[in-house]
């Protein structure tokens, strides 16, 4: 039986039990069920911590299957049970989600490939010619099955090396930490695995070789699609990737961590939004605050109100703004912003247009009570008066104004009891008004459109559940939300 059968024998054995294991999954989440993992063996050292710690304070049972990533990723495929998956390396994550098997996921360190000895290096190997002489007897984990094997093989065909690399291998295991156990009784004198699984074996020791300098692993926690129990599988996901609790194990067990969140156990976002996103963006929020167990404390006021709060010194978590222009003016506490949709400004009028208003010069007529936004307290007021420049008619126009309102909402509320004419508003705060309203698209004035972007907080403590919550936002249902409301869609 040559390697590559052995290899692929394994991994088919390995997961038929798992999926024996799981075959009678629980058709709902009840009060203290226990969390299911999949985690990848190379993680298991860390993960260990992590769950005794989880379990200790919130009294709750973390169950896990360790094993190679792409046969934990085939076990949920075939089993469709779980909570969370965390492979060693993140495109089995995007695998997963290309399936639809994995819903969020959250970055958590990276690992390095490198080439483990015996402590004290006693056949001195130092390079990847070494490493092909008779007498290196070299072990390597499946790439068939497990994340190093894979990155191992990509990096190393990427340079026509792998042939070379795997003809000198002398056998393939099912996982890493079989490589490095190989290499503690003696059974290999050389084999590769993450430097991060180095740490728990003091016997040997890591030499760096530039053919595998490429060789990274990006590690990430993913909640699996069909999860009972969402909220408390992202309240343990939040746990693993908190700063100061799961990442601090990461970096113990030398992983180079990323960024994480500060712990919180109902963690509460405030976020900053124009009055015109509230109609498309509350129920994608409501959503996910139940989908995450968390709190998002929501201000919407006009784009120029909010930008002197945070001005004044409020620093809210993320901002979404009705026009570029008021995001422009606090770029200084944001990271780089998103955007998201376009929304034009119409002349609205009362239904069957009595007073026949065709554009922006009828505006201008004596005797129309005209309402638009007010120029310093919201985006909608800053465009039309660009847009009035524009088009020559904004000394005209102005003698008419009656109205100048922070929200397109009031001056919809005017309209519809007659107490205006005609007002310049978003079209989407003509959404919903068409019994009552009719709205006439303004033609040739190109800075009548304003774009919605979306940013983070440089300051947020939670720029990871921020940036979950921003993907929530830019899903297909959010965008039919936004496009039913006369929005334009502008993510790509």
């Amino acid at each position: 039986m040559n390697r590559t059968t052995f290899a692929l024998l394994t991994s088919i054995i390995a997961l038929i039990a798992m999926v024996l294991m799981l075959r009678e999954p629980k058709q709902s989440a009840q009060a203290g069920d226990p969390i299911i993992v999949f985690c990848a063996a190379s993680n298991r050292a860390v993960f260990e911590m992590i769950r005794a710690d989880y379990e200790k304070e919130f009294s709750r049972s973390v169950q896990v299957q360790y094993g190679p990533s792409q046969t934990l990723l085939s076990s949920i495929e075939v089993s469709r049970t779980g909570d969370l998956y965390l492979p060693a390396d993140e495109s089995y994550l995007k695998i997963g989600r290309e399936k639809h098997l994995v819903a969020e996921q959250i970055p958590l360190a990276t690992m390095h490939a490198v080439v483990a000895v015996a402590k004290g290096n006693p056949l001195k190997i130092a390079s990847f010619s070494d490493l092909l002489k008779d007498d290196v007897r070299l072990v390597q984990s499946n790439p068939d099955a497990t994340a190093i094997g894979k990155i191992t093989r990509a990096t190393l065909q990427s340079t026509s090396q792998w042939e070379l690399l795997d003809k000198a291998t002398t056998a393939y295991r099912t996982t890493v930490t079989d490589v490095a156990n190989d290499l503690v009784v003696g059974a290999a004198d050389a084999g590769i695995v993450y430097d991060a699984v180095l740490h728990e074996y003091h016997q040997l020791e890591a030499v760096h070789i530039a053919e595998l300098e490429s060789a990274v692993s990006s590690v990430a926690i993913g909640v699996i699609a069909s999860s009972k129990q969402p909220a408390i599988a992202l309240h343990f996901a939040r746990f693993v990737a908190a700063e100061d609790r799961g990442l601090k194990h990461y970096a113990e067990h030398g992983f180079q961590v990323t960024t994480g969140d500060e712990w919180a156990d109902v963690p509460e976002l405030s976020l900053f939004a124009g009055s015109m996103l509230r109609p498309v963006i509350e129920d994608t929020i409501t959503a996910f605050e139940k989908r995450e167990g968390v709190h998002v404390s929501r201000v919407y006021n006009g784009c120029g109100i909010l930008v002197a709060q945070m001005k004044a010194g409020q620093h809210p978590d993320a901002y979404f703004a009705c026009d570029r222009e008021f995001m422009n003016q606090v770029t200084d506490l944001f990271s780089v912003p998103f955007d998201v949709s376009e929304n034009e400004l119409v002349i609205l009028v009362q239904k069957g247009n009595p007073q026949q208003i065709a554009d922006l010069q009828d505006l201008g007529r004596k005797g129309l009570r005209v309402g638009i936004g007010h120029e310093k307290q919201c985006a909608m007021g800053w465009l039309t008066q660009n847009t009035l420049k524009e088009a020559g008619v904004q000394k005209e126009v102005m003698e008419n104004v009656t109205v100048q309102s922070a929200t397109g909402d009031m001056l919809v509320n005017q309209l519809s009891t007659g107490s205006l004419d005609a007002a310049v508003v978003y079209l989407s705060n003509a959404a919903g008004a068409g019994d009552e309203l009719d709205a006439i698209r303004i033609q040739g004035i190109e800075c009548s459109v304003a774009t919605q972007p979306f940013a983070v907080s440089k300051m947020t403590r939670h720029a990871q559940l921020t940036a979950r919550l921003f993907e929530q936002l830019c899903t297909g249902e959010s965008r039919d939300s936004f496009e039913a409301q006369g929005f334009r869609w502008r993510v790509k």
